[in-house]
């Protein structure tokens, strides 16, 4: 079975952006994106609550 979670990866560490469900321990693959970029969610309008929030939020989508 494979479980995906986006995360950010900075300055030698992997940070979730999610905890991943039903996961205690796994091993795990890290796929780096090649545009490299990060995306400012400030840049776009969105408060640091907000951020906070987004993983929340978005659980709605996880099974499409």
């Amino acid at each position: 079975m494979f479980t995906s979670v986006a995360a950010i990866y900075r300055n030698g560490r992997t940070e979730l952006l999610e905890p991943p469900l039903s996961v205690t321990e796994a091993r795990v693959i890290v796929t780096f994106l090649t545009d490299g970029r990060a995306v400012d969610l400030t840049e776009r309008g969105l408060g640091p609550e907000q951020v906070a929030d987004l993983p929340a939020r978005l659980k709605a989508f996880a099974g499409d």
